[in-house]
């Protein structure tokens, strides 16, 4: 009998350090990855981060290099001419996403040892071992797999504190598409680690319906604090114990595909997926007829109303885009090599345009059942959605 063989999995960072105060103890750690760091993020991030990181690099030759406004080729070349510059022996990032793709993809291509100090909730870039291109302009173009998750993450709550509530309302919408994408991908799967990364989105979407109320209500209070570990951290878990069985799907997929809209620039990654989140429980509900996944987007839709994640076109200030614009996001959203092809039905940008436009409208009534949509049981938590 032929054993199959299976990819490798970066399932987690080597390290993760995190609580209050945290930069400011692990001075040795760091020392230990390297004398010589780059260190990469944006200025005016970098600068909010300087009295944070400045005992933890004390006695170390540090060197700053910003990554623009986009983890685009031209910012990477910009930083790879830095580190070699530098000489540096450890590439730390410092900031959200961008700035911490950036990092990590430079220390990928010179073989260094990586740090990620995340700035925010946003994403759970600090912990993937993925980071993603985009143009000059903004727009998604690629990612690139890396060979490792970070070395060292390090989640300081009092640097997280600085960042304004909206990153984290946005990492939750992130978060929250590892449920609705991973179930429609891999929740069939008979992989032992593909199942227990599915179930754990099933648990962080859990946490984050119970805790983020209060999370958003207290900031830096205990419920704060399991919010942004859920979207830093857990996040990050599915990713790396379910590796590429645990795609994004049509979320991730719309969110791509607005990237290429000057008029979604304004708009964080977490909120552009999060609207995806909608657009794809909308095809779901058209395509198969689906109850559950329409009453999973009315419970959606009134979560988002609680903690202001957008619905519509409109709540992202895009009711002005013209069709033409739409229509070339939906294609680029529906290209063959698009995640969006996870969903279990063939998707065209017409049927995408049409849930673009109504992510809102009433639930149809449905003829099939809720086996019929990528969805997982019913939670046993009264407070939690069905999906």
């Amino acid at each position: 009998m032929t054993t199959p063989t299976f990819p490798t999995l970066m399932v987690a960072p080597a390290q993760v350090r995190r609580g209050a105060g945290v930069l400011a103890t692990v001075g040795e750690v760091i020392a230990r990855l390297g004398q010589r760091p780059l260190l990469v993020g944006g200025d005016r991030t970098l600068a909010i981060a300087a009295p944070f990181l400045k005992p933890a690099l004390a006695g170390l030759t540090v060197s700053s290099a910003s990554y623009g406004n986009d983890c685009s080729e031209t910012a990477l070349s910009q930083l790879q001419a830095a580190a070699q510059a530098h000489a540096a022996d450890v590439v730390i990032g410092v900031g959200g996403g961008k700035a911490l793709d950036a990092a990590k993809l430079i220390a990928h291509q010179r073989q260094l040892p990586v740090i990620t100090v995340p700035t925010s909730a946003a994403t759970c870039a600090a912990w993937t071992a993925l980071s993603n291109v985009y143009s000059e302009t903004g727009a998604f173009l690629y990612d690139v797999a890396l060979d490792r998750c970070p070395d060292l993450l390090i989640l300081d709550y009092d640097l997280i504190a600085t960042a304004p509530p909206r990153t984290l309302i946005a990492g939750i919408g992130d978060a929250l598409a590892k449920w609705y994408e991973g179930f429609v991908s891999s929740g069939a799967s008979e992989h032992t680690l593909t199942i227990a990364a599915v179930q754990q989105a099933r648990v962080l979407r859990d946490l984050l319906w119970q805790k983020t109320p209060g999370a958003l209500a207290a900031p830096g209070g205990d419920d704060w604090r399991e919010v942004v570990d859920a979207c830093v951290l857990l996040a990050g878990v599915m990713g790396g114990l379910g590796g590429a069985q645990c795609r994004t799907v049509a979320a991730h997929a719309v969110h791509n595909g607005l990237t290429h809209l000057p008029a979604s620039h304004p708009m964080l990654h977490g909120e552009k997926v999060a609207y995806g989140i909608l657009v794809q429980l909308r095809l779901e509900e058209i395509a198969q007829q689906s109850a559950l996944a329409a009453t999973s987007r009315q419970q959606l839709i009134q979560f988002y109303d609680t903690i202001g994640l957008p619905k519509t076109l409109a709540d992202m200030a895009m009711e002005d885009v013209r069709v033409s614009e739409l229509q070339q996001a939906a294609a680029i959203a529906c290209q063959p090599d698009s995640d969006i092809h996870h969903l279990p039905f063939a998707v065209t940008p017409e049927a995408l345009m049409g849930a673009l436009v109504t992510t809102t409208t009433p639930p149809m009534k449905a003829t099939k059942s809720a086996n019929a949509s990528a969805s997982a049981a019913p939670s046993h938590e009264k407070s939690t959605p069905q999906r």
